[in-house]
C-alpha cells in the first residue's frame, strides 16, 4: 500500500510539471494529457470517492490512484509546479512528457497470463517455503474464476502442477489445489476434459478419506465441478465406485457440509441420468446402502439437509430403472416420510422457519406422491 501511495505521489509531481493553466492540473492517461479542474468545493466529494475505492486496501484503477494523489497533494506546491511548467520551452515539455510515458509503462500491471505463469512456477518450485506455495494457490484461485484464464492455465502447464499438489505432504496444499481445480472446472467443459484426462478424479476421490474435513469438502467440491453435465466424467465416477464413496460419507462422516454436498451431487447425477440413462448409472442408483443412507438423512434437524435429501430421493424415484421396493422394504421410506411430516409441523410453529418448512413439506408431499404412484405400478404389474 505504501508503495502505491509513493508511486501515486511521484506521478502527481511529474504530472504537475505539465500544468499550463492556473487552477488546473494536467493528468496523463495512456499517451494523452487531459485537464482536471481543481475545485476546492469538490475536494470533499473526491476524497469520499477515493475512500470508497480504497475500502479493500487498494485502488480499483490507475485513475483512482491519480485522483487520490491529486486530492492529497498540497495545492500550493501544484500551483508552483504549474507556474514553473509555463516557463518551460516546448522541447523541455516534450522531454517531460517522454519521461512521464516511460513512467506509465513501468507502472503497467502484468497480464493475467503472466500472473498465472508466475504462480505456477512458484508452485512448482520445491525450494520455496509453504507460505509461497499457498500464496500462489490463492492467486490462481482468483484468476481461474475467469473462464478464459481457466482454459489458458492448461497451456501454462498449470493443471499438471496442481494435480501433483493433490499428493503433497501438506494438507493445506492438497486442499487449496483441489479448490483451484474445482473453480477452474465449474461450468467449463474444456477444462473438465483436460483435468479428467490428467487423472485428477481418481486422486480427488481418494482425498475423500482424509481425516481433515476441509480437505474432504474441497475434494468433493472439485469432484462435483468436474463431472457436472459431463457424461464422460460421470461414467468415470461410476466406474470408480462413486456410490460407495458417497454412501460412506452419508453413513460414517458427521460433517453436515459433506452430507449436503453429497446429496446435492446425487440429485444432480440422477437428473442427468433422467436425460441419459446408461447401465453404469443404473448400477449406481441401485446401491441399497446408498439409498438407505439418503433416506436416513431425512431425520436430520437441519431443514436444508432435509430438503436436499428429499430432492435427491425424488429425482431417483423418477428414474425408470429405480427399484421402488428397495425404498419400501429396505429403506423404510414410508416411515421416514411420515416422521419427516411430523417434524416439519413442529418447525412451522416457529414463525422464522414457517415459510421454509412449508416449502419443504410441499417437496415431501411430492416425494410421497411419486413414491406411492410408482409403488402402485409395481403392485399392479405383479397381479
Amino acid at each position: 500500500m505504501r508503495k502505491l501511495i509513493f508511486i501515486a505521489v511521484l506521478m502527481v509531481v511529474v504530472i504537475a510539471n505539465f500544468a499550463s493553466i492556473e487552477g488546473t492540473t494536467e493528468v496523463a492517461t495512456g499517451t494523452t494529457v487531459v485537464l482536471i479542474e481543481s475545485n476546492p468545493k469538490e475536494d470533499g466529494d473526491k476524497s469520499a470517492m477515493v475512500q470508497e475505492e480504497n475500502i479493500d486496501g487498494g485502488f480499483s484503477s490507475l485513475d483512482g490512484m491519480l485522483q487520490w494523489a491529486i486530492g492529497h497533494s498540497d495545492p500550493g506546491v501544484l500551483k508552483e509546479r504549474s507556474e514553473m511548467a509555463q516557463r518551460l520551452s516546448p522541447e523541455e515539455l516534450n522531454n517531460r512528457q517522454t519521461e512521464l510515458k516511460e513512467l506509465m509503462e513501468k507502472l503497467k500491471m502484468p497480464s493475467d497470463a503472466q500472473l498465472m505463469l508466475i504462480a505456477v512456477n512458484d508452485l512448482d518450485n520445491s525450494s520455496l517455503p509453504l507460505e509461497h506455495h499457498l500464496r500462489a494457490l490463492e492467486e490462481l484461485l482468483v484468476l481461474v474464476e475467469h473462464i478464459d484464464n481457466a482454459i489458458d492455465l492448461q497451456k501454462l502447464g498449470g493443471f499438471s502442477v496442481l494435480i501433483r499438489k493433490l499428493n503433497d505432504s501438506e494438507p493445506e496444499i492438497r486442499t487449496a489445489a483441489a479448490w483451484v481445480l474445482g473453480k477452474a472446472s465449474q461450468n467449463n467443459p474444456i477444462v473438465q476434459k483436460q483435468v479428467l484426462e490428467l487423472g485428477a478424479l481418481t486422486t480427488l476421490m481418494k482425498m475423500m478419506k482424509s481425516h481433515t474435513t476441509e480437505e474432504a469438502v474441497k475434494a468433493l467440491f472439485a469432484i462435483s465441478a468436474l463431472i457436472r453435465n459431463n457424461l464422460n466424467g460421470q461414467d468415470l465416477f461410476y466406474q470408480e465406485a462413486g456410490d460407495t464413496m458417497l454412501q460412506g460419507v452419508l453413513s460414517l462422516n458427521q460433517d453436515i457440509r459433506l452430507h449436503k454436498k453429497s446429496l446435492f451431487l446425487i440429485a444432480d447425477l440422477a437428473e442427468s441420468q433422467l436425460e441419459n440413462e446408461n447401465t453404469a448409472g443404473i448400477s449406481f442408483f441401485s446401491n441399497q446402502l446408498l439409498l438407505k443412507a439418503m433416506v436416513d438423512s431425512m431425520a436430520s434437524s437441519d431443514l436444508d439437509l432435509q430438503e436436499k435429501a428429499l430432492y435427491a430421493i425424488k429425482n431417483i424415484l423418477l428414474l425408470r430403472s429405480t427399484e421402488v421396493l428397495l425404498f419400501k422394504d429396505f429403506c423404510k421410506l414410508n416411515e421416514a416420510l411420515e416422521r419427516t411430516r411430523k417434524e416439519l409441523q413442529q418447525f412451522m410453529v416457529d414463525e422464522d422457519l414457517r415459510e421454509y418448512a412449508t416449502d419443504v413439506e410441499s417437496l415431501r408431499k411430492e416425494v410421497e406422491l411419486t413414491f406411492l404412484q410408482k409403488l402402485d405400478k409395481v403392485t399392479l404389474a405383479a397381479i
